[in-house]
């Protein structure tokens, strides 16, 4: 005869919750009742090795899911340890956990901001979940343990539940669901085995589903093979299944540790950046499980942002999973794995940079800049990332030569002390600099910064293994002492008298107005007629750039203007000036010198404005 007995408090809370929740995902149950199935045929098959004294004693460990779409009853079946009718109290009837309030009352609040989320992997509850799906449940257990009457738990979610005996001939559980109207998609087997696919196909059980005889899961994670044990085709075939990208990838990292943390990872880098949005991942982020079952399908907790490319899966057999586990034990436990993994990629990234160059230059051409962002959105990690940066300098014969912080140290001229880049918005305009001129006269290496990420990750590089980082484009910089000037540079050109520089400064300061800080002379011009000078410590020198890259209002930096007092340009613009101060043609070249100055610099907002002006010192050559 059937006994009803009363659920606690807590479990009535929690069906509650379940019940009524609007979880979008609700096929966790299954996930949930095959883990616990794949728990219990663990328990009988550790028991085994100590006491052949067990009904069933050899029998197969499996798992099996049984639609009947006339009785609309989904039935989970599996030969594990099975449960006493005390255990089926003790297990189904109540949480012996003191962590149980707080998990209802975190479902609750997760219920109240954001519809339900996937959260009952991690606690341990995860039979309950049934009744998101089941009118009724009826489980049918027989203990492994000889003379041991089978039993059968029912209930239908409300407060109460019956234990009765039952007939069992086999050890194991039997749960038999009852399917609301609404989740009858879970008698289709289709249905049935993209769940398992999904959430547990790495059990390492063989499951069966409905009449197959073989089973519909891999069973074998080849993230917890050794590596030998793999082949290339292998990798390359399940990078594929896992993202979609059938392009192979560039390079795989398969790892294991089991201190301080047990975890298996299988990482991959993509070959490319562009993925095909209707067939790739959809988010960033590794693919977390727990003893090879799925709990989290993009999980950025395991890798910064900047790694964020990095495509994988990651098993644990430490993620704290149940209520009695404190959430500061799961944040340290997920921060410990996050540090591991982490420096493992890095350190990969460095040992391909050295050992295999041909190899790191595909993948940061392909994700330097996301690299590039670590040294900024990862302050403590900036050490591991400023070796793997790379940048076209004027050493390098094109965009695509890079050369690393650690080789321009190498290169540093006589008495150099800084480590000095430019600016620009391509190689070529960069390579055109007028700020280069004084640098390549003394054979001082720059290096090209024109990534739209760049001006971002100088905010995080102020400088590299004690030599500090400074714009070519700085008002203080002084080169006298640093390199050698080439033996076959031309003389320079006398410079313009003081008198006559003078004059013609003040009249670039009257045009030019508040759109400069100061017009003063270039000590270190050479081709150039002019340059934009800034304060090494201006705030407002990359903030064009950066407001530009993320499509924010921004307004022009106001530099210093510089003027080359040896240039051809400003002789003859000087001329002009003293034999006629209101020619016309003297404040629009001037104006245009200010532009071009601009235009060098890659800050210019509008450079087909200058068109009109550009015509009228065309014609004034020509007439």
């Amino acid at each position: 005869m059937a006994e009803q007995f009363a659920f606690k408090a807590e479990i009535q809370q929690l069906l509650d919750i379940l019940i009524h929740s609007l979880y979008t995902d609700r096929e966790i149950f299954v996930r949930e009742l095959i883990s616990n199935a794949s728990d219990a045929l663990t328990r009988v098959q550790f028991e085994s090795l100590t006491n052949q004294n067990l009904v069933d004693a050899g029998a197969e460990l499996y798992i099996e899911l049984k639609p009947d779409e006339t009785a609309k009853t989904l039935t989970i079946s599996d030969s594990g340890i099975g449960m006493t009718r005390a255990e089926m109290e003790e297990n189904l009837g109540t949480i012996a956990h003191s962590g149980a309030k707080a998990f209802v009352q975190m479902l609750k609040e997760r219920q109240a901001t954001s519809g339900g989320q996937d959260v009952i992997g991690q606690f341990g509850v995860g039979f309950y979940s049934v009744f998101m799906v089941a009118d009724k449940v009826r489980v049918v257990s027989r203990s492994a343990t000889p003379g041991e009457q089978a039993y059968a738990w029912e209930s239908t979610g409300a407060e109460t539940y019956t234990l009765e005996p039952a007939e069992r001939e086999s050890r194991g559980t039997d749960i038999i669901i009852h399917l609301k109207p609404d989740a009858e998609e879970f008698l289709q087997t289709w249905k049935l085995n993209q769940v398992i696919h999904r959430h547990s196909d790495y059990i390492a059980y063989p499951i069966y589903v409905g009449d197959k005889e073989e089973a519909v899961n891999k069973q074998v994670a080849i993230w917890r093979q050794e590596s030998k044990e793999v082949t290339d085709e292998q990798y390359d075939e399940f990078y594929k299944m896992l993202t979609f990208d059938w392009e192979s990838p560039l390079h795989r990292i398969h790892m294991r540790a089991d201190v301080p943390l047990q975890f298996y990872a299988l990482m991959y880098i993509p070959a490319t950046n562009e993925r095909n949005p209707l067939l790739a991942r959809r988010e960033p982020g590794l693919k977390l499980y727990a003893r090879k079952v799925l709990i989290q399908e993009y999980t950025t907790d395991l890798l910064p942002e900047y790694l964020g490319f990095v495509q994988g899966v990651v098993d644990s057999e430490d993620l704290p999973l149940n209520v009695n586990r404190e959430s500061v034990q799961a944040n340290r436990v997920m921060a410990n794995l996050k540090k591991t993994i982490t420096n493992k990629v890095l350190s990969e990234l460095k040992r391909l940079q050295k050992n295999k160059p041909e190899v790191y230059h595909k993948i940061f051409e392909a994700f330097g800049r996301a690299i590039k962002q670590g040294v900024v959105v990862s302050p403590a990690e900036r050490t591991d990332v400023e070796p793997l940066l790379m940048f076209p300098s004027t050493k390098t014969a094109s965009a695509d030569e890079w050369t690393t912080l650690a080789e321009y140290v190498e290169r540093m001229a006589e008495n150099q002390t800084d480590i000095y880049y430019v600016i620009g918005d391509d190689y070529a305009s960069a390579s055109r600099s007028p700020h280069l001129d004084a640098f390549r006269q003394r054979g001082i290496e720059v290096l090209y910064f024109v990534d739209p990420v760049d001006p971002v990750m100088i905010m995080g590089l102020p400088d590299f293994s004690g030599h500090k980082l400074r714009n070519v484009d700085e008002a203080d910089i002084d080169l006298s002492e640093i390199g050698t000037l080439s033996a076959d540079e031309e003389a320079p050109r006398e410079a313009l008298p003081d008198d006559q520089f003078g004059t013609l400064r003040e009249r670039f300061a009257a045009v030019l107005g508040d759109r400069v800080t100061e017009v003063r002379e270039s000590k270190n011009l050479v081709g150039s007629p002019a340059r934009l000078v800034s304060k090494e410590n201006d705030p407002s020198r990359n903030m064009f750039r950066i407001n530009r890259l993320m499509d924010r209002d921004y307004e022009l930096p106001v530099k210093m203007l510089e003027l080359n007092p040896r240039h051809p340009l400003l002789y003859n613009l000087s001329g002009k000036l003293a034999l006629d101060p209101q020619n016309p043609i003297i404040d629009t070249v001037i104006e245009q010198v200010f532009e071009t100055a601009l235009l060098q610099d890659g800050i210019h907002p509008d450079p087909a404005s200058m068109a009109e002006r550009l015509y009228a010192l065309m014609q004034a050559a020509t007439d």
